[in-house]
């Protein structure tokens, strides 16, 4: 396992992940065939979605599986939704008019109970390790969980269950790429330079699956490994089998189905094996984190 305090301070660390594991069949396939051959290193689960137990049961006992819990307060799907797993009360705020979890982020928090929503949150945590997994992270469905009114609740989660959080240093790099509504940068800044004292800041900056055309994707994802800065970098990826997303999300099934066919192309693993980047997972960070527990 790789320790980041051995490589060079100029080294461009890279967590490839995989978004969204659990959400369907084929995004489970994607994970169980692309963990390991090169590029894609960790992934998270979706616990609220139909899938979820597949992938749990599958996970069971892998020793070697990095999957962390992506806590999911929305459902943004057209036709292809799920709830909570905590509640069925529309008082909670994660109930819309249609009985699922709400589909955008600022409509989450117009009605936004931050109890509620914890608890939610800890029975996805929970109901991961009740299946017999081994959680390495928390990281977060669309943002959500990292919004002003839960911040706080989601870092104490983290710290309860002792697992590192996606909490990207350069905040803009994050915020940047999701829609939350209104958000002060500084209150962001300030919570992260608390976890960088408490050594439980990991990540410098996030990247995110660039949707572009088909014939543009092996370029595009080579040139975004070429333009890693040093520091650690995360970089969200979708991939998805071919089968059911193109009927889940047509039109954006193909840069899910994309990142699925460069995960195992050997040219492109070649690539990223000669590019210089250091992928890893979240089991050293997870390591490290504990590590520094234990520190008097």
């Amino acid at each position: 396992m790789i320790a980041i305090a051995d490589l060079p301070a100029d080294a461009r660390i890279v967590i490839p992940h995989a978004d969204d594991v659990g959400m369907c069949h084929g995004a489970n396939r994607a994970f169980m065939e692309l963990a390991g051959l090169g590029f894609v290193t960790t992934g998270s689960v979706m616990v609220p979605c139909p899938w979820f137990a597949e992938i749990a049961d599958w996970a069971k006992g892998r020793e070697a599986v990095d999957l962390g819990v992506h806590l999911t307060l929305t459902s943004e799907w057209q036709h292809y939704r799920w709830g909570p797993i905590s509640t069925r009360s529309s008082a909670s705020g994660l109930i819309d008019a249609d009985g699922y979890l709400p589909r955008r982020v600022p409509e989450l928090r117009a009605r936004l109970d931050p109890v509620a929503a914890e608890e939610e949150m800890r029975a996805q945590i929970e109901r991961v390790m009740t299946s017999g997994m081994r959680p390495t992270h928390l990281d977060t469905h669309m943002g959500a969980a990292l919004v002003p009114e839960l911040l706080d609740r989601t870092i104490a989660l983290a710290e309860e269950y002792r697992l590192p959080l996606l909490f990207p240093r350069e905040t803009e790099s994050y915020l940047g790429v999701l829609e939350l509504g209104p958000v002060d940068p500084a209150f962001y800044a300030e919570r992260h330079a608390e976890l960088t004292r408490r050594s439980a800041a990991f990540v410098d900056r996030f990247v995110m699956t660039p949707w572009v055309a088909s014939a543009e994707s092996d370029r595009t994802y080579r040139q975004m490994i070429e333009g890693l800065r040093p520091g650690v970098t995360f970089f969200s990826l979708h991939p998805n089998a071919p089968g059911d997303i193109e009927v889940i999300k047509p039109d954006l099934a193909h840069p899910r189905t994309d990142e699925h066919r460069l995960g195992q192309d050997p040219a492109f693993l070649r690539f990223i094996e000669d590019s210089g980047v250091v992928p890893i997972g979240f089991a050293p960070l997870l390591e490290q984190l504990r590590s520094a527990e234990a520190q008097p």
